[in-house]
């Protein structure tokens, strides 16, 4: 039995670039196991497969080549790509249901936008613990090295400037280590040269290196940059996959109380469908 898996890329600049992500469409008779096989066919950071749910418009899970994870921020925007693409969007507001939750989705023009969770801030990591991971002396000590989530716990690591950021080397060994020591999918870091602010993260534990769009990281980074620095705006733009040579643009939307407290996070982008592929269906 043949399945096929719609490609997209999310979170694209110009059209190009972004993060690529499987979509399959309403297979429900797939086991977790053949799941995860599709997706680690397919080699993608993440695939979404969706089904029908009784609570939502749709229900979407999500599986890295290695195992499920509850939420990914561009495998979202991608299998929005790829309803328009198919002509299956109707209107302007979805929910979907995932492990995180039940969570509201807007289309405006050519943006799709996911709601993400409220942001949950937890440890503050010492310097010396990242010692083996990279060169720490380009980490900008302004800025407090803390796990943060919006869905996705992340390691939120600030750097000097996009120089140090682009020529740094990560011990993906010891990246991942870290990462399971302190339940996190991984590492984001992130730079400022004026009003741009560039990331890259990266996420071993869970096979992926590097990630050139990252949908929930750069949600928790704007949550910490709002509510512990009190940098604040309308809209941040974060930049990603320069790296990976697969320019990103990646927007978040913090929708706030007159106190200024946060009362919703949605992060959203743009994408475009690439391709249809057709896989063998792997047994269970």
């Amino acid at each position: 039995m043949k399945i096929t898996v719609y490609v997209a890329s999310a979170f694209s600049k110009n059209q190009q670039g972004g993060n690529k992500a499987g979509v399959v469409l309403f297979e429900n008779t797939l086991s977790p196991l053949q799941k995860m096989a599709i997706a680690k066919e397919l080699g993608y950071a993440e695939t979404v497969f969706i089904t029908k749910s009784e609570m939502a418009d749709y229900r979407f899970e999500y599986f890295t080549p290695k195992e499920e994870v509850d939420l990914c921020g561009h495998a979202t925007i991608a299998a929005f790509v790829i309803l328009k693409h198919l002509n299956k969007v109707t209107k302007d507001h979805y929910t979907i249901e995932t492990n995180s939750g039940v969570l509201a989705i807007t289309l405006k023009e050519e943006m799709i936008f996911m709601e993400q969770n409220q942001p949950q801030f937890f440890d503050i990591i010492p310097l010396q613990e990242l010692i083996d991971c990279f060169d720490t002396a380009v980490i900008n000590p302004q800025y407090p090295i803390q796990i943060v989530s919006t869905g996705l716990k992340d390691i939120l690591i600030a750097i000097q400037s996009e120089t140090a950021l682009m020529q740094l080397e990560p011990n993906f060994k010891e990246i991942k280590a870290i990462s399971e020591r302190y339940d996190v999918v991984g590492f984001h870091l992130y730079t400022f040269d004026n009003e741009r602010i560039i990331c890259r993260n990266f996420a071993p534990r869970y096979d992926i290196n590097e990630e050139a769009a990252t949908g929930t990281s750069n949600c928790a980074l704007a949550c910490y940059l709002h509510t512990k620095h009190h940098i604040q705006k309308p809209l941040y733009q974060f930049e990603q996959g320069y790296s990976l040579h697969s320019p990103s643009e990646i927007s978040v939307e913090l929708i706030t109380t007159p106190q200024n407290d946060i009362e919703q996070v949605f992060v959203g982008g743009k994408g475009y469908y690439t391709e249809t592929k057709s896989l063998e269906l792997i047994k269970a």
